[in-house]
């Protein structure tokens, strides 16, 4: 146990001193390789690349891949024209596009980070201009991006399907309902606070210009429905999905619009390849951690610790700890550490796998808008030229909202289950 605090101590003075969070994992972790006789410093290497030997893992990539190539051949300004149809004529129609166009997007994208800057891009200037204050186009772009990690075709999920053995078709079929949930609460609030404010209503769209919106879009709205279809039916394995998914994004961009040159597809690549490559290095280092933490019979301690908590009890717990957490540490660091951590408690309580990711996968989401990692916030400040203090007021009431669903989820069940059980 004196090893386990000292890789936790290391860890903590690492984070605060601004070390990266990979780099920060890998020293506490070679420390205590160092220092404990049964284990050899050569398994570093060894358990650093188990945590990444996974063909589940290589969607990952893959997704980010896919959803970089969908923003780039313009999929984001389409999905924005058609929701701009649908909500905005209502009071605050700017506010309404941009939550739904992140749920949207999401579908395309599977990250919250790319959901920002997709998004943020274009609809954070336009909402400055249409008298918005800062702070509230950069507060509705974070929360609303939050979506990203929820509904499928979720990185997150991806990757919590791996660590923990729950189906992904599962968790992507689970995070439907509550994703929905999550934007609609939010727009609940977009429109007590645009009728109380005054903010501006855009002119309704015409039939005409709503058939020509929806047919722009029609392709990019494609895209989720062979991915996650493809996945939930048994038709594809995450990975086959992630494969299709970015051979659909570059034949779109190629063939059907024609705005993917070969210069902005090795950029695209480029770009993509370096963030893959810092996603994986924190994910692998993540992996190693979690493994001596299991070494040291944490989990064992864990259960015994929580024996006979029930269901009721032991999930508020737990999200709680990962709101915590989310505001230090990246969310797939967290997933890969937590996530076989708390199973075998999870699963002694009698709670359902889908409904334990699902609700790591929110509450961890949550931690993106939360200083001072908050990195969806930090993305959506710099858009909006705004230091993030600035921004804080606006995004906490969001925050609220989301939590609230979230308190839902936790005691409610069948939110994540029902459609998973209907799928099977």
């Amino acid at each position: 146990m004196e090893n386990v605090l000292i890789m936790l101590g290391i860890i903590t003075v690492c984070i605060a001193i601004g070390v990266p969070i990979g780099v920060s994992l890998m020293a506490a972790s070679a420390t205590v390789l160092l220092l404990e006789p049964h284990l050899s410093v050569f398994m570093l290497a060894r358990q650093f690349y188990s945590s990444l030997d996974s063909f589940v893992l290589l969607a990952v990539p893959l997704f980010l891949l896919a959803g970089a190539l969908m923003n780039e051949t313009g999929i984001t300004q389409r999905l924005i024209r058609f929701a701009y149809t649908l909500v905005g004529h209502f009071r605050g129609g700017l506010a309404h596009i941009n939550i739904l166009v992140s749920m949207l997007f999401a579908g395309v994208s599977g990250s919250s980070t790319a959901d920002t800057a997709g998004v943020g891009t274009v609809l954070i200037p336009a909402m400055r201009e249409k008298g918005y204050s800062p702070s509230v186009a950069v507060a509705i772009t974070a929360a609303s991006s939050v979506l990203g990690g929820i509904i499928p075709p979720s990185i997150f999920f991806v990757v919590w399907g791996a660590i923990t053995g729950t189906s992904v078709a599962g968790l992507f079929a689970g995070g439907i309902l509550p994703g929905i949930m999550i934007a609609a609460a939010q727009m609940v609030y977009v429109a007590r606070r645009a009728r109380a404010e005054a903010w501006p209503v855009e002119p309704r769209a015409t039939g005409a210009e709503f058939r020509s919106a929806f047919g722009g879009a029609i392709l990019g709205l494609g895209a989720p429905i062979i991915i996650v279809g493809g996945i939930m039916f048994g038709i594809a394995t995450p990975t086959e999905a992630s494969i299709l998914a970015v051979l659909y994004a570059f034949l779109l961009g190629v063939l059907v619009y024609r705005n993917l040159s070969m210069a902005r597809t090795v950029a695209v690549l480029s770009d993509s390849a370096r963030l893959v490559s810092l996603s994986l290095f924190c994910f692998g280092a993540a992996g190693l951690f979690g493994w001596l933490l299991t070494f040291y019979r944490l989990p064992d301690l864990l259960l015994q610790w929580t024996d006979g908590f029930p269901p009721w009890m032991l999930l508020p717990l737990f999200a709680l700890i990962c709101i915590v957490l989310g505001t230090f540490l990246d969310a797939l660091v967290i997933a890969v550490i937590v996530g076989p951590l708390f199973l075998p408690a999870m699963l002694a309580a009698g709670v359902d796998p889908v409904h334990y990711g699902i609700v790591a996968g929110i509450a961890l989401a949550m931690g993106l808008i939360t200083p001072p990692y908050g990195l969806c916030l930090l993305i959506a400040c710099a858009i909006g030229r705004l230091e993030m203090h600035e921004a804080i007021g606006d995004t906490m009431k969001l925050f609220g909202v989301t939590a609230v669903i979230l308190t839902l989820v936790v005691f409610v069940p069948w939110i994540t289950t029902t459609i998973p059980g209907l799928v099977r």
